[in-house]
């Protein structure tokens, strides 16, 4: 389109601690390849480090940057927030350590256009800066690590049930209200859900691409991925027949792990086949998940793969009901549009 027919775009950041990453983030979508309106609303958790510093000085150097509070520190909360305070008709998430790929608006914004979306999303590109990191970023592009997932691991254009971030139609966010707040986790999968329900299309495309900074050590690794298994195990209790295999393949490692060493220590020795076959899987897959890094890297990924396996299992076996029960009495039906 020329320059005055494009859409105004408005970019959403929930942004809570993220000191190490938010002007590289910021910087990457004020260079964008896109010659329509732009602006970045920003909202603002409570940071115990300097990210609400770094934002006060982007918005005194460009014009374009706004911030909002979000005092919950929520995720949810903070992106509804963020679009109650932008005004532009494409909606544009982006996260505080994600960056976007130069021509990542104007290509989600054709997109929209051919496809008729609602909302279109791509690759998860994990991106390590440390060893550990760039270990944990092959474990999470690898299929032994996250499986068939295709904004982890590519694959063809296609409508999908959900996208990573997501570039939205705004009258599709406003039709359905903005995120389900009860949703801490998988709150891009529910509002998806809705999307779909109403008959909109979801588009994954691997044209979009957002680099991503993994987590910096295995315990801040295992909690994020324990919250990923305990929510979506409310979202399978949510919207029964969601769920599938490769969503009970970390709990059922996990419960076979626990079984192999009792069994082995109590009963037989026999037992420690279990989680010795386990060590010998993510040992091996870790070979061509690593190809091209370096040595300390390479050594590091069937740890990043095993924190990442057994934490999501974990959470997934611990997720428990009463927090289900209170997020399916917040469900809010499917909007239609008219």
């Amino acid at each position: 389109m020329p320059p005055h027919q494009l859409p105004a775009v408005s970019v959403i950041m929930p942004v809570l601690n993220e000191e190490r990453h938010l002007r590289n983030a910021v910087r990457h979508i004020l260079e964008q390849e896109y010659d329509g309106e732009m602006e970045v609303v920003i909202a603002l958790g409570p940071s115990t480090d300097r990210t609400d510093e770094i934002a006060a000085e982007l918005v005194a150097e460009d014009p374009r940057v706004h911030t909002v509070p979000n005092p919950t520190g929520r995720t949810p909360a903070a992106l509804n927030a963020a679009i109650k305070a932008s005004r532009h008709p494409v909606v544009v998430r982006v996260d505080g350590h994600g960056m976007l790929s130069p021509d990542y608006i104007a290509t989600a914004v054709r997109l929209l256009e051919e496809t008729g979306a609602q909302n279109v999303g791509g690759i998860m590109h994990a991106e390590g800066e440390s060893d550990w990191e760039k270990a944990v970023a092959a474990a999470m592009t690898s299929k032994i690590g996250v499986g068939n997932a295709a904004f982890h691991t590519g694959g063809a254009a296609a409508p999908a049930e959900t996208v990573y971030l997501g570039v939205f139609r705004r009258e599709a966010l406003e039709q359905q209200g903005g995120y389900n707040e009860e949703f801490i986790r998988a709150q891009d999968w529910e509002l998806n859900f809705r999307i779909r329900e109403a008959g909109g299309l979801i588009w994954f495309s691997p044209e979009l691409k957002v680099s991503y900074r993994p987590r910096p050590s295995v315990r801040t690794l295992a909690k994020q991925y324990k919250d990923y298994g305990r929510w979506r195990h409310v979202v399978a209790r949510f919207h029964q027949g969601s769920i599938n295999l490769r969503y009970l393949a970390p709990p059922t490692a996990v419960v076979a792990i626990a079984a192999g060493i009792v069994v082995g220590a109590a009963v037989t020795p026999w037992g420690l086949v279990i989680p010795g076959g386990y060590l010998a899987a993510i040992a091996a897959g870790s070979i061509p998940a690593g190809k091209g890094l370096p040595a300390k890297a390479r050594l590091r990924i069937p740890v990043a793969l095993a924190t990442m396996h057994m934490s999501w299992g974990w959470g997934f076996l611990t997720s428990p009901r009463s927090l289900a029960k209170r997020v399916i009495a917040s469900r809010r039906p499917a909007v239609m549009a008219r």
